[in-house]
């Protein structure tokens, strides 16, 4: 009886120790999540147009180069004027200084022209962002432009021009960037 308790304790100790080892052991390997991504890998992920024009690609187009690009991309969703099939596709109109409710498009609400650059490129069409070239990015946006009113039909938009757009609501909004 001694003999057959001491065979039950060393094997307990052996499952004990086998445990232990393979715990360890697992504790020592690193998670196989994927492989390492080389900076260059990086290099589609960001993105960013700044409203300084930092970040904007070499490029250009018309509105009326454009007006394809509208048409096999975007009209689906934002409708044949920019009117949009929704409030929040519209692209065209609006009025911040309206009695109701303002109504928020590139043409009344935003900023800086850089900003929709910087917008399409990283988030439209929507069934298949990043997926315009940034010459496809500059005629769009140059025919959203025209259809607002802020470009003529043939002049052209690069990363020079861009910033020389003005925007109706450049001056609605306060930049806290630097406060502390």
């Amino acid at each position: 009886m001694f003999m057959r308790d001491r065979h039950k304790n060393i094997a307990k100790l052996i499952a004990c120790f086998a445990v232990l080892t393979t715990t360890l052991s697992l504790k020592a390997q690193t998670p196989q999540l994927g492989n390492v991504l080389e900076p260059a890998a990086l290099n589609g992920f960001d993105l960013i147009a700044a409203p300084d024009g930092s970040g904007l690609p070499v490029g250009s187009g018309t509105a009326s180069q454009g007006k394809l690009v509208y048409e096999t991309q975007c009209q689906v969703c934002h409708g044949e004027k920019g009117e949009g099939n929704g409030s929040a596709n519209r692209l065209v109109g609006g009025n911040m200084q309206s009695d109701d409710a303002p109504i928020r498009t590139v043409g009344s609400f935003w900023p800086h022209a850089t900003t929709l650059f910087d917008y399409v490129r990283r988030a439209m069409p929507a069934t298949a962002p990043k997926s315009l070239s940034n010459t496809e990015v500059y005629q769009v946006i140059a025919y959203i432009l025209h259809m607002n009113g802020l470009v003529g039909l043939n002049e052209i938009i690069d990363r020079r021009s861009l910033l020389q757009i003005e925007m109706p609501n450049s001056e609605g909004f306060i930049d806290n960037s630097n406060i502390r």
